[in-house]
């Protein structure tokens, strides 16, 4: 066997050790640098040998974006649990469970049942996952869908690094249930830079999984707990505690909240300090989970039609309640983007009335069986200060009125678009909730900072002024405004000085006004740091573009789609004439003086000894480099460390100067 090959063994094999210690055990036991070096390697290898096995890490992400979801049907029926809202819920669950208990043992004399005892978890508010193992590999992945078929999400599930692609047991096929989850750390530093920030965690975990790019799933830097073994051809479990054995020998990331009891007045208490203390988890929690522990138990009680006998959920007071959906409105935002939201009866959720709610989009309503809903009952969920959100029908019949999904625009009677998940009005120069959400959105404080332009503001302007694009504000009079209802000489005279102030914003807060799809402050402030100006940024390509860290292909093609549009050249093209001038930061500060990295493009390869390599990334940039992360044509110099891959090579191949550490060392102190 190739020599190459029993190393990439081994290094797969040490790699999915430490990410067990890391993400399951939370317990690292090497450095990120020297993690990123193994990994590097492993990657080097797969490329030298164009051969990858089914278990390597390199594996998690894959680089095709999916068709749709396939179904699969899973092994065993994943079945729902019935509901208590209280102890008296939980009292009558309990004699229903002893009743039958003892009427086996009665039948049973010489096969009694242990007197019932319980294991109480966490019930986790995110997606449920159904894993199939087959020998210890991960074959399939699937959501949980009606309980006996779902959608297959193997690809995305992957990116999950707490879940294991291989496993120790290799006798036979296992099928095993957990959650997937985004934590709530997770999710506050996601939104810190995401261009669109996410409204809460368990949408944000369960739109990741649902979403057909798997590296769109792998920025969500999901996590997942597993809680149950639902079948396996070789192996039985005597109880619980034996069946939680079994999954963390075998490296499943168990919550560490699993509390067994021996009677049910301590399974109370103890909900009691579950409800206290889960504002102090960093995941959603909306109940616990009770259960029988004895497995033999559990298969005395059985199931009824829809829930199994031998365990419930115990559902927190919460912020989920059902109410009547009365009507649904489809709106236009600034993008175009037309989305449903519900009206519903006022109720009170957390001590907040609720009257709206979201849906989403059309898939959204087809998957929550919501399009024969209007006039029914519904669950409606509220989740910190987000936008409620509708769950679901309260009944499985169809008996409400139809929500018409439309096929031209509410506002402006345009024949719509279906791109993705969402539908679109195309008319840009005639819808007036797309021009005033594009002025609105041009004058917010992370954007142009016109801080006297509301939206009253600029809904009078458009009605009275025929004010329909940002451009137009800049050709605004003194006389265009003093006789407006609400308006005086003082605050003309404000709004014009805002206007005016405007002009010099920088490149970064210009670009994030324009509202390019995609993109947000973070993306926009990346941008304009590397092309320093605005016809730099114009020109830019696709294939440049997606050299820069943290911008992907969908990012790189909606900038260059928007400043190709005839329509967004033209208002550019009127506000620089208007004396707009968007100046990068970067052409403010000190000049750089003159070094071989100024201007240049650099990549970093391998393990740098001195430095480090965001050390040196940091370094080469205050330089005037650009340092990004893949070889291409356009790359200047690679830095070469030690056991440097693939990117070497390429280099080599390319032509492309490569310095090494001491080197780097020897012109950055110039």
């Amino acid at each position: 066997m190739d020599d190459r090959l029993e190393t990439m063994k081994k290094l797969i094999e040490e790699i999915n050790k430490y990410n067990v210690h890391y993400y399951t055990l939370d317990q690292p036991l090497i450095s990120d640098q020297e993690f990123d070096r193994l990994y590097d390697q492993l990657v080097a290898l797969e490329k030298e040998t164009g051969n990858v096995y089914p278990n390597s890490p390199t594996q998690r992400v894959g680089g095709e974006i999916l068709k749709g979801f396939s179904e699969h049907r899973h092994i065993n029926r994943l079945w729902s649990l019935d509901k208590a809202q209280n102890h008296e819920d939980l009292q009558a669950w309990y004699k229903r469970v002893m009743k039958l208990v003892n009427e086996y043992n009665i039948k049973n004399a010489d096969q009694k049942l242990p007197e019932p005892s319980f294991v109480l978890e966490l019930k986790f508010d995110g997606l449920t996952l159904n894993l199939t193992y087959d020998q210890g590999q991960l074959i399939q992945a699937s959501t949980r869908g009606n309980g006996v078929v779902g959608e297959s999400i193997l690809a995305q599930v992957k990116t999950i690094k707490s879940i294991p692609l291989q496993i120790p047991y290799k006798s036979g096929r296992l099928e095993i249930q957990g959650e997937g989850l985004m934590f709530l750390s997770i999710l506050e530093k996601y939104n810190k830079t995401a261009d669109e920030p996410l409204k809460n965690a368990r949408n944000a975990a369960a739109g990741a999984l649902r979403n057909l790019n798997p590296q769109v799933t792998a920025k969500r830097n999901l996590d997942a707990f597993i809680y149950n073994v639902g079948y396996a051809e070789e192996i039985k479990f005597e109880d619980h505690q034996e069946m939680v054995r079994f999954l963390k020998e075998n490296q499943f990331k168990v919550n560490p909240y699993i509390h067994f009891i021996d009677h049910l007045d301590n399974v109370m208490k103890e909900l009691e300090n579950i409800e206290q203390m889960k504002s102090t988890l960093d995941y959603l929690i909306d109940g616990a989970v009770i259960k029988i522990a004895d497995m033999k138990t559990r298969e005395v009680l059985g199931y009824t039609e829809k829930f199994p006998r031998w365990a419930i959920a115990y559902k927190f007071k919460a912020e989920e309640a059902t109410t009547i959906l009365e009507e649904v409105m489809w709106e236009v935002g600034r993008t175009g983007k037309i989305t449903p939201v519900a009206k519903v009866s006022a109720v009170d959720i957390g001590g907040v009335t609720v009257q709206r709610a979201t849906l989403n989009n059309e898939g959204d309503i087809e998957r929550k069986s919501l399009k024969y809903a209007l006039g029914s009952e519904v669950y409606i969920r509220r989740s910190n200060d987000v936008i409620p959100e509708i769950l679901g029908k309260v009944t499985e019949e169809n008996d409400g009125a139809e929500i018409t999904i439309p096929n031209v625009c509410p506002s402006c009677g345009t024949e719509l678009v279906k791109k993705g998940a969402h539908l679109f009005c195309e008319n840009q120069l005639g819808c007036k909730p797309q021009l005033i959400g594009r002025m609105r959105h041009f004058a917010s404080r992370d954007a142009m900072d016109i801080d006297t332009l509301s939206i009253k503001t600029i809904t009078q302007l458009y009605e009275e002024r025929e004010v329909r694009d940002p451009a137009d504000l800049y050709d605004l009079t003194f006389d265009d405004l003093i006789d407006l209802e609400r308006f005086g000489e003082k605050k003309a005279t404000n709004l014009l000085e805002a206007i005016e102030n405007s002009k010099t914003k920088d490149l970064t807060h210009f670009l994030y006004a324009l509202g390019i799809p995609n993109t947000g402050i973070t993306t926009t402030k990346l941008i304009a740091e590397h092309y320093k100006n605005l016809e730099n940024v114009m020109s830019a390509t696709q294939e440049q573009l997606v050299e820069l860290h943290d911008v992907g292909d969908i990012v790189a093609e909606s900038i260059v789609s928007f400043f190709q549009n005839p329509i967004i050249k033209t208002s550019i093209e009127r506000m620089l004439a208007a004396g707009v001038h968007p100046q990068s930061k970067v052409e403010q500060k000190e000049e750089i003086k003159d070094n071989i990295f100024k201007d240049k493009t650099v990549v970093i390869t391998g393990t740098l000894q001195e430095l480090g390599r965001k050390e040196a990334a940091i370094l080469l940039e205050t330089l005037g480099a650009k340092v990004t992360g893949s070889v291409s044509k356009n790359t200047d110099y690679l830095i070469a460390g030690e056991k440097a891959g693939s990117k070497l090579k390429k280099a080599t191949d390319l032509g492309i100067q490569v310095l090494n550490e001491m080197e780097l060392l020897k012109e950055i102190k110039r």
